[in-house]
Formats: C-alpha cells, sequence, structure tokens
C-alpha cells in the first residue's frame, strides 16, 4: 500500500540492492499478466521477460475443474459429454503445466464440440445459473487469458523438477489470508489500512530473513533451494 506518486520501479531496485543484488546476480520476475507490472519489472532491472504466475493460471484451471465436475449426467448424451469434457480439462491442465501452451487451443476446441449436448439445460437452484453456462464462461476466460499472455509462459514441470519458483502462491496466499482475517469487516477486531501495510513490510522481512537478530529468529526462515536467487518478496 504505497502512495500514488511513488515510483514503484525505484521502490523494487532499492530493495533488491538491500538484499544482495549484484551484477551477476540472476533474476527471475513473475507476474499475472498486467502490463503494467511488466513495466514496473524492467524499470526495476529485471530485464528478463517475467514468467506468467502458474497461481493465476492455476485459479483459472480450478474454475473450470469446479464447473466441468457439476455438469448434469441426466440423460446417456450428457453423462458422455461429461466424462469427455473432464478428460479434456485435466488434459489441459497437463498441457499448460508441461510447457505446451499453444496445444491447449486443442483441448479447447474438443470441449466446445460437445458442449451443444448441454442446450437447455436447467439449474439445480433457483436463480443459479447452470453448470454448462459457468463452464462455458470459464472456458472463455480462460482461452483469452492465455491467447493474451501466451508469449510469457514457460515448462512449468521443468522448473518445478529442477527446484525452481513456479509462482508466487506462498507470497499471493499469505497476503490474501492476511488481509481478510483483519480487515474483513466481520471480524470483531481489524487493523487500519496502515496498520496492516506495516504488519505485511514485517511479515516480507520475516520471511527474506532481513528483520535481523532477536524477534526475527523467532520464526523459520523459508526454504530456498536457489540461495543464488533473490528472495521473494
Amino acid at each position: 500500500m504505497v502512495g500514488s506518486g511513488t515510483d514503484l520501479g525505484a521502490l523494487i531496485g532499492q530493495r533488491l540492492d538491500s538484499v544482495g543484488r549484484t551484477e551477476a546476480t540472476t533474476l527471475t520476475g513473475f507476474s499475472d499478466g498486467c502490463a503494467g507490472l511488466r513495466s514496473i519489472l524492467s524499470a526495476a532491472g529485471i530485464t528478463k521477460p517475467p514468467i506468467l504466475d502458474w497461481f493465476h493460471i492455476a485459479m483459472r484451471l480450478q474454475h473450470l475443474k469446479q464447473a466441468a465436475s457439476a455438469l448434469s449426467t441426466d440423460t446417456p448424451g450428457r453423462r458422455e459429454a461429461k466424462a469427455a469434457v473432464v478428460t479434456e480439462v485435466d488434459r489441459l491442465c497437463w498441457r499448460l503445466w508441461n510447457g505446451k501452451a499453444k496445444n491447449a487451443q486443442i483441448s479447447i476446441a474438443r470441449i466446445r464440440k460437445v458442449m451443444h449436448a448441454f442446450q437447455g439445460e436447467v439449474a439445480e437452484r433457483p436463480l443459479r445459473m447452470p453448470s454448462s453456462r459457468k463452464l462455458w464462461s470459464a472456458l472463455l476466460a480462460l482461452d483469452g487469458y492465455l491467447v493474451g499472455q501466451a508469449d510469457w509462459t514457460v515448462n512449468y514441470a521443468e522448473r518445478h523438477r529442477a527446484g525452481q519458483r513456479v509462482g508466487t502462491a506462498i507470497t499471493e496466499g499469505t497476503a490474501i489470508f492476511l488481509v481478510n482475517r483483519r480487515m474483513n469487516k466481520l471480524q470483531q477486531m481489524r487493523w487500519t489500512r496502515r496498520g496492516a501495510d506495516l504488519l505485511l513490510q514485517v511479515r516480507c522481512a520475516v520471511y527474506n530473513g532481513t528483520l535481523g537478530s532477536g524477534f526475527g529468529q523467532r520464526f523459520a526462515a523459508a526454504n530456498d533451494t536457489n540461495p543464488g536467487f533473490a528472495a521473494a518478496a
């Protein structure tokens, strides 16, 4: 939570320098696909194109899986179509994880081919969207996302096997948990925005091992399989 006039590129660069970045340091950036963020990372000195964060791909795939699993099976035709959809969704996940994003269109086309079986499907509950429509919406959203971000996808499985990061799931999950835990209106006690910002800075410092001796030693440092790379922020 920084001011609107803050130079984020310069701020990130300063933080990287403070944790020991040198000219020989290899930096890898991750992005959710926002062009603005890619510009900020470039300004911070991260020259390699940022990788599309697997965390954000996985969220879209999860929506697709949930919609596929809820498809109707009230007729033989729909049971057959659902089985085909579930198979292709799993195959789609495998392709994206293994760096075959361009082949994702094959699975998407196969799913579209059998969707006619669910025409006229009625939602199980009133005022709810039918599962087939949810699937269709999730499929269109994923298709558009992959088309726009194809240049930044990589072989995530290969990176994972090599002990390299594939995304920012730990950081995203921690931030979401902390914000929801203390900024949710249903909580009896809430942090101010400034308090939440300060807490997140402390937690990042603890995670990166830069808080110093004493208080910081009470927390276990994150496992880093690549100590030569810059720590996550």
